[in-house]
Order: structure tokens, then C-alpha cells, then sequence
């Protein structure tokens, strides 16, 4: 049983894949044409959504696979607290997300919108490698 747990935890992460690729796309956001530009943020609203569903699989995938293990009490509440904020992170985000396509429908300035995705995008990046490593790292803590 828990090498299906295993194949889903991981079919989730392949999810939480598109958080690692963020920042290089919306990097490549400004240079596109208005109706490009909303159609992106579009698609990047539906991919954050993706990647939460992938966030859930982790969530109860990697609680079973933690009570099968024998895991250090500080490396448990670590990778928990990373998945809490890459679930916070990730909520938070959809609205900026939201507030930009909307903008650009309107022809209104949504740089301190584009601004907040691009900052937020950066910090699940970085909390998603976090996660990561120690999860290939779990002996280390």
C-alpha cells in the first residue's frame, strides 16, 4: 500500500513542478502583447490551481507516509510548515493573479499586481526547493 502513496506523492510534486518554472515565465510576461499578457496570467491562475490540487495529494499522501516512518519530530513540523506556506503562499497569489488579467481587460496599470505574482512566484520557488531538499536530505535534521 504505501508504494501507492509513494507513486502519488510523487505524481503531486510532478504538479508542484509548475512553481519551480514560475518566475522564468513571468519574467517573460512583460514583454507580451495585452491580450497575451492576460491570457497567461489566465493560464497561471489555472496551473496555481493545479498545483494546489498537487498540494493536497502532498498533504495527505505525505501524512501517510509519514506515520509508516521513522522520521525526527523537528524534520516533521519543518517539511509540514513548508507545505502550510506553500499553501498560503499559493492562495495568496490567486488573487493578484485574478486582479491583473481583470486589469488588463480593463486597460488599467497592473504593475503592483504583476509585481506581487512575480515576489510571491520567487518565494514558492524557493520555499518549494526548501521542501525539496529536505525531503531528500531527511536525515540531516
Amino acid at each position: 500500500m504505501s508504494h501507492v502513496f509513494f507513486f502519488l506523492h510523487m505524481i503531486g510534486m510532478l504538479a508542484l513542478g509548475f512553481y519551480l518554472v514560475l518566475p522564468f515565465i513571468l519574467g517573460r510576461v512583460e514583454k507580451l502583447s495585452a491580450p497575451a499578457k492576460e491570457g497567461t496570467l489566465s493560464a497561471i491562475g489555472g496551473l496555481n490551481r493545479f498545483a494546489q490540487y498537487g498540494l493536497v495529494i502532498q498533504l495527505i499522501t505525505g501524512g501517510y507516509l509519514m506515520s509508516q516512518g521513522e522520521y525526527s519530530v523537528v524534520w516533521m513540523i519543518i517539511v509540514v510548515v513548508l507545505l502550510l506556506a506553500l499553501f498560503a503562499i499559493g492562495g495568496i497569489m490567486s488573487k493578484p493573479l485574478r486582479l491583473a488579467a481583470a486589469g488588463i481587460r480593463e486597460n488599467r496599470d497592473v504593475s503592483a499586481e504583476t509585481g506581487k505574482i512575480r515576489t510571491l512566484s520567487a518565494v514558492l520557488s524557493v520555499t518549494l526547493l526548501l521542501m525539496v531538499f529536505f525531503m531528500v536530505y531527511n536525515q540531516i535534521v
